[in-house]
């Protein structure tokens, strides 16, 4: 069983690792092609809340002191930067094929606010996941 425990975080790690970070490299830098990102960002984000399900399930289940606590919010603020990519960083990329140069510079501002966004609150997320034991 300790194997499927061992499996699990590292998906969590390694999904959250990438998700985290090109969501923080591309608001850094507007000129990068966001819509590129977006959908292996979702895809990385779908398998951070999987296995973090699996986690809590596995060592918190039952449980709600305050390691728990930070880490619930650590989850909201997850849960949040991704509405904000798939709202803004999301409509924006569908609505870009079609767009002309000016529509498409307001499409690409909006989609590097949502990124900013994002990226803001996946700090705290990953904060959150690194400090909990600490509480």
């Amino acid at each position: 069983m300790q194997y499927v425990y061992i499996i699990v975080l590292g998906l969590h790690v390694l999904a959250g690792v990438f998700w985290a970070g090109t969501t923080i490299a591309v608001a850094r830098d507007p000129e990068i092609r966001i819509e590129r990102f977006f959908r292996p960002q979702m895809g990385a984000a779908g398998m951070v809340f999987v296995t973090g399900i699996l986690l809590w399930y596995f060592f918190h289940e039952g449980v709600f002191g305050s390691m728990e606590k930070v880490l619930a919010l650590g989850i909201v603020t997850a849960l949040i930067a991704a509405g904000v990519q798939g709202a803004l960083v999301g409509s924006a990329s569908r609505q870009l094929a079609g767009a002309n140069a000016v529509m498409q510079t307001q499409l690409r501002a909006k989609m590097t606010r949502g990124e900013r966004i994002a990226g803001g609150l996946l700090v705290v997320t990953v904060l959150c996941m690194a400090v909990a034991r600490m509480f």
